[in-house]
């Protein structure tokens, strides 16, 4: 199995989703074959829709926006998919509730860490508010307590994430979720687990951009192979190709930061240090001004798309979560409580 830090090397970790298809085993009647080309069509829809129209629009908060927002869509379509085929929990397979509940921990722990980057980044706007309000009295030290501020955002935004260090090996789970279940005489387990196959797939590559973006690192970019005859296949091949190529780009250009929002601000925070760095009475005003407004434009531009993409990201992590605990509550209920410290169901606690 390839590993994220050997990105240009394809893999094909799971089984053949196709033997789901069989002529062996339990048939799909026509209601579920229709529930299933339906679900994949929109699956790929959704990929189609998110192939960039230019180059510069990758990493930018925009499209990862985008791309967050549309795999909530997804997700919340898996829990339509599951009420419609009248599938209760009391008939899923011990293998496919482990399974949902190992991806939805990875999923709220690699949220945890995606938010954790946007706050720190978002914090940094205030010191960029710092350098505006102080720039913008008449202190004879004005500069220099400006340029003080500058270092304090270089340096914030330039150390380290704890959180985005462990994303690698959550990445390395997710990835080994891909491995489907063995389905036996149940048409509509099939027909779910070849559904959540492909949100899985979805899934992961859009966390290892996010992840990729976030550390600066090429090794949580995953290159992931699927089958051509997959219907949603031919979209998500296309999409992976194309943000893949343009993230090494980026990672491999040297920029101080990989965001396209806040490299824009890390160019008028370069720009504005160099008018700065004299004394108050030589610098020219009108070139001060433009370098202010210049920087609070941009610095606001990405206040905004953090804004945005935090919400999403919460959003995300409110559909995983929520519909973990309604998994959970469910097994409760029926009388089987799983340890979800290890993955496995164990027999409820007897008074």
């Amino acid at each position: 199995m390839s590993r994220p830090q050997d990105p240009h090397r394809p893999f094909f970790p799971f089984g053949n989703p196709f033997r789901m298809m069989s002529p062996k085993g339990s048939r799909l009647s026509p209601k579920l074959v229709s529930l299933l080309a339906d679900f994949e069509e929109t699956l790929a829809e959704r990929l189609r829709k998110l192939m960039p129209k230019d180059k510069d629009d990758i990493l930018n908060l925009s499209w990862m926006r985008l791309a967050m927002e549309s795999l909530c869509e997804t997700h919340n379509v898996i829990k339509d998919l599951i009420t419609e085929l009248e599938l209760p929990v009391s008939d899923w397979d011990e293998k496919w509730i482990d399974v949902y509940l190992d991806i939805s921990v990875n999923l709220l722990d690699i949220c945890i860490a995606f938010s954790s980057v946007l706050t720190k980044v978002s914090q940094g706007h205030l010191l960029l508010q710092c350098v505006l309000h102080t720039l913008d009295s008449s202190s004879p030290t004005k500069f220099g307590r400006a340029r003080s501020s500058l270092d304090n955002w270089r340096e914030h935004i330039s150390s380290k994430n704890p959180r985005v260090e462990s994303c690698r090996s959550i990445l390395d789970n997710l990835v080994a979720s891909l491995d489907l279940p063995k389905v036996k005489n149940s048409a509509k387990g099939k027909v779910l687990m070849r559904a959540m196959y492909g949100v899985k797939v979805v899934t992961v590559f859009v966390c290892s951009i996010f992840a990729a973006a976030f550390s600066g690192s090429a090794k949580n970019l995953l290159e992931l192979n699927v089958s051509d005859t997959l219907p949603w296949a031919p979209a998500f091949s296309a999409l992976q190709a194309n943000v893949n190529a343009e993230v090494r780009n980026i990672l491999s250009s040297g920029r101080a930061t990989v965001l396209n929002e806040l490299e824009a601000v890390d160019g008028s925070v370069k720009k504005l240090y160099e008018v700065i760095q004299n004394e108050v009475d030589t610098v020219e005003e009108e070139l001060l001004q433009k370098s202010v407004l210049d920087l609070g434009k941009k610095a606001d531009n990405l206040s905004q798309g953090l804004d945005h993409l935090t919400k999403a990201v919460d959003g995300f992590f409110k559909i995983v979560l929520s519909g973990r605990d309604a998994l959970l509550c469910n097994l409760r209920a029926t009388g089987t409580v799983p340890d979800i410290r290890v993955g496995r169901n164990v027999e409820p606690v007897r008074r």
